[in-house]
C-alpha cells in the first residue's frame, strides 16, 4: 500500500481536472489583464498624458464663489466614478489620475483653466463646467486644442460641438415637457418668467415664452432677470403678487436660490398660494436653501435621488458610503457621475484615448441601467432620456409626479431659435 501524507487527499481524476482547469483559467485571466493594457503608442498618438500605467484627466468646476453650492456635488460624483473605475482595473489597463482646477464662478477663469488642462497638463478629457456661461467660455479652447469635455448640466440647447458630450437635458427635454405638464395638469394659462441674468436662463426663457404663446396659447404676464449672486428679491415678489400668475417658471441659479426661496416664504408665498416650477433646483440646492423653504414647489429634471431604480439604489449607496449619510444627490451630480463612465466605455470601444477616435466610438452607445434609467448617446452628442417632474417634500426629497417616455434630444428645435 502506498503511504499517504496525513491530511492530504489523493489526486483523483476529478481533482486533477479541476487543477488543470484552474491553471488554464489563471492563464486566461493573465492574458486578459495583459490584453487590457495595450502598448501606449497604440492607444495614444496625439501627445496626451498617458503612460503604460496611468491616464490623466481634468476636473474643472467652481470650488469657490456663488456657483460652488451647485458644483460641489459634480466634483464628488466625478471623483466617485473615477474611484470605482480604478477599482475595476481602470481604462485600457491604466489607472485614472485627475487634476482639479477651480473655475471660481468666473467665466474667464474657466477658459484660462481649461487651456492649462489641455495645453500644459495634456489631459485625455475634462469633466466640468456648470453654467452655460462657463461652457461658452471654454468651448473655443476645447475646439482649438481638440480637447474633449463632458458637460453635466441641463441647458438651453442651441449648441452642438465635436468636442463636447452633453450629459444633462437640453431644452426640448426639460423645458417643453415641463410646460406641457404644467398646462395639462395644473391648468396653468398665465406665467411669470424669472431667471438669473446670463445666457442659460435668458435663452431658456426665450424658448419658454415661444412655447407658452405659440403652442400652449397661454400668456406671459412678467419676465425678470437678476445678477448671479443677487440676494434681493423683494420687488420681484411684490410684482408677482400683483400679477397673480397661474405659475412662476423659474431659473434662478447658485447661491441666489437661498435668498429667493427664503424671501418667498417670508412673504407668505407658499406653494399652495403661488405654484412654481423651477428648472434649476436640485437636491444639491435644497441642501443650502432649506427643505422647509421648498416644500410643495416643483422641479423638472431627468433625475431625483428618490428614484426607485436598481442602478440608482447602487449609486446612492456608493455615494453615501463615500461622502456620508447626510450627502444628497441632485440631477447635475448624477449627470456628472455619467461622464467618466461614458468616457471609459467609449475609450474601450475605440481602443484608444485619442479624442477623435473616442468621439467616433460614442454615438449609439446605450446604458440601460444608469442611475436615472435608460440612456443612449445620440450622434448630436446629447443623450436620449426621460423627463420627470418632482414635487419637493418636507424631508427635502422629491416625489415624482410625472415621467415622460424616453425623449430624443433635439438641440435645434424649429421655431425656437
Amino acid at each position: 500500500m502506498k503511504s499517504r501524507i496525513p491530511g492530504r487527499r489523493p489526486l483523483t481524476r476529478q481533482l486533477l481536472h479541476s487543477l488543470v482547469a484552474a491553471t488554464l483559467g489563471a492563464g486566461v485571466l493573465m492574458s486578459q489583464a495583459q490584453a487590457a493594457a495595450p502598448p501606449t503608442d497604440e492607444v495614444m498618438t496625439t501627445g496626451l498624458s498617458v503612460t503604460d500605467d496611468t491616464v490623466n484627466v481634468g476636473i474643472l468646476h467652481s470650488l469657490t464663489g456663488t456657483m460652488a453650492i451647485s458644483e460641489t456635488g459634480s466634483i464628488q460624483a466625478e471623483k466617485l466614478a473615477i474611484k470605482q473605475i480604478n477599482a475595476q482595473g481602470g481604462v485600457l489597463g491604466r489607472q485614472i489620475k485627475y487634476t482639479v482646477e477651480d473655475g471660481a464662478s468666473d467665466w474667464p477663469t474657466f477658459a484660462e483653466k481649461a487651456r492649462k488642462l489641455l495645453e500644459s497638463d495634456k489631459v485625455a478629457t475634462v469633466f466640468g463646467c456648470w453654467t452655460s456661461a462657463s461652457r461658452k467660455a471654454v468651448l473655443p479652447v476645447f475646439e482649438q486644442a481638440n480637447g474633449l469635455l463632458y458637460y453635466p448640466t441641463f441647458y438651453e440647447g442651441l449648441e452642438q460641438s465635436h468636442n463636447v458630450f452633453y450629459t444633462g437635458q437640453e431644452a426640448t427635454q426639460q423645458i417643453l415637457a415641463a410646460l406641457d405638464w404644467a398646462s395639462e395638469t395644473l391648468g396653468a394659462k398665465s406665467f411669470y418668467l424669472v431667471g438669473s441674468d446670463y445666457i442659460w436662463p435668458r435663452t431658456s426663457m426665450k424658448i419658454a415664452r415661444k412655447h407658452i404663446e405659440q403652442h400652449l396659447h397661454g400668456k406671459v404676464v412678467g419676465e425678470d432677470y437678476y445678477p448671479l449672486g443677487n440676494t434681493q428679491f423683494g420687488s420681484l415678489i411684490n410684482k408677482i403678487k400683483l400679477k397673480r400668475p397661474d405659475l412662476v417658471f423659474a431659473a434662478v441659479v447658485g447661491g441666489s436660490n437661498v435668498a429667493w426661496f427664503k424671501q418667498l416664504k417670508a412673504a407668505g408665498m407658499s406653494a399652495k398660494r403661488q405654484p412654481m416650477l423651477t428648472i434649476s433646483v436640485t437636491e444639491d440646492e435644497v441642501l443650502g436653501i432649506g427643505k422647509q423653504n421648498v416644500a410643495g414647489f416643483y422641479s423638472s429634471m431627468k433625475y431625483f435621488q428618490s428614484l426607485d431604480l436598481p442602478g440608482n439604489a447602487a449609486f446612492v449607496k456608493a455615494f453615501k458610503a463615500e461622502y456620508g449619510d447626510d450627502a444628497v444627490i441632485g440631477d447635475v451630480t448624477e449627470s456628472a457621475y455619467l461622464g467618466p463612465w461614458l468616457w471609459k466605455r467609449a475609450v474601450e470601444k475605440a481602443g484608444s484615448f485619442d479624442v477623435d477616435k473616442v468621439v467616433a466610438a460614442s454615438p449609439e452607445m446605450e446604458w440601460k441601467d444608469s442611475p436615472h434609467g435608460y440612456l443612449k448617446i445620440d450622434p448630436n452628442h446629447h443623450l436620449w432620456m426621460r423627463t420627470r417632474i418632482g414635487q419637493w417634500q418636507n424631508d427635502g426629497q422629491a416625489k415624482v409626479v410625472f415621467e415622460s417616455d424616453v425623449i430624443k434630444p433635439n438641440p435645434f428645435p424649429k421655431g425656437y431659435n
